[in-house]
């Protein structure tokens, strides 16, 4: 499994969605344990990815 990127990785933008994510999944929790939060999860992940890859070609 790939590394994951370091905070400093994301873009403003995408810490942003990231704590909104993040936040999202803890609502989700309260609700018991038998909640699927997979989705969001999964969009996290992407916006991992997208950072993983700019830092992998040098761009930002």
């Amino acid at each position: 499994m790939p590394e994951r990127p370091a905070w400093s990785d994301f873009t403003a933008g995408e810490k942003a969605r990231v704590a909104a994510l993040t936040a999202r999944m803890a609502k989700r929790g309260l609700a018991g344990p038998d909640v699927d939060i997979s989705d969001l999860k999964r969009k996290v992940e992407r916006i991992e990815d997208q950072a993983r890859q700019r830092k992998q070609t040098g761009t930002k």
